[in-house]
Order: structure tokens, then sequence, then C-alpha cells
């Protein structure tokens, strides 16, 4: 299975970390192409290639994925933009959102019933979410 992780690069990287640990427990699933997004060496600047070049790539992969798995609690430009593009795509779409009392989910990701949202609080949470949803 080909999985295309979105998270946020540009609107923040304060979930750098769990990124990291989110990559590492969809592996057991099968091949994440965006392993990159949970680099520490990616900084809210983005990544040094040519923005065409990245917006080419993604696109390829997303193209290319199985299915998307999405972590939406930071919000990001980027990430809605690659969920619209993969309900276009007819991918089947997770979307993991750690529960805050400082922040609520947008509407559009939300209220979207193609998409698959699962409010989580703690990494530990997220294998039982990945068991039910990728197998």
């Amino acid at each position: 299975m080909k999985i295309y992780f979105a998270a946020s690069i540009r609107g923040g990287r304060d979930d750098q970390g769990l990124y990291l640990e989110i990559v590492s427990l969809l592996k057991d699933y099968g091949e994440v192409l965006t392993e990159h997004i949970a680099d520490v060496k990616i900084s809210q600047m983005g990544e040094m290639e040519a923005n065409d070049f990245i917006y080419e790539r993604d696109m390829g992969w997303l193209k290319e994925s199985d299915i998307v798995v999405a972590e939406v609690t930071t919000p990001s430009l980027g990430v809605g933009y690659e969920l619209g593009i993969a309900e276009t795509l007819k991918k089947k779409v997770l979307c993991l959102y750690r529960e805050s009392p400082e922040r609520s989910l947008s509407a559009m990701v939300r209220g979207n019933k193609v998409f698959q949202v699962v409010d989580y609080k703690e990494l530990e949470d997220l294998k039982e979410i990945f068991d039910k949803f990728l197998k």
C-alpha cells in the first residue's frame, strides 16, 4: 500500500516530532511516499527545492498513493489543498485531529462526509486507529 502522509510544514512545525512518530507507525502498513514531512531539517520556511518542483513531485505522489493520511491539528493551506485534490481523485482519506480546547477543526474538513475524521488524544491512540482504517 502506498500512503501519502500530509501534515503542516509552512503552517507550523511544532508537531514535527509527532509527525516522525506517525510516519514510523504508518510504515507498518505500507510505503510512506512523503516521509520527508517528518524530517527535522525542514523548518517552517519549507523545503529548499523550488516551489514548482515541490508541487509537481507532491501531486505525482498524491496520484500514485492508495490512501491519504493527514494530521490536521495544525492548520495548513497546503494540507487543505492536498485534501481537496485527494477527494477529487477519489482517494480514501483519514484525517487525524488532536483535540484541543484552544482551537476547532475546520468545518470544511470535519463536515466532509468523504473524509474519515478521527479525534485522538495521544500517539498511543493512533495504532488502534490505523489498524481499523488501514487493514
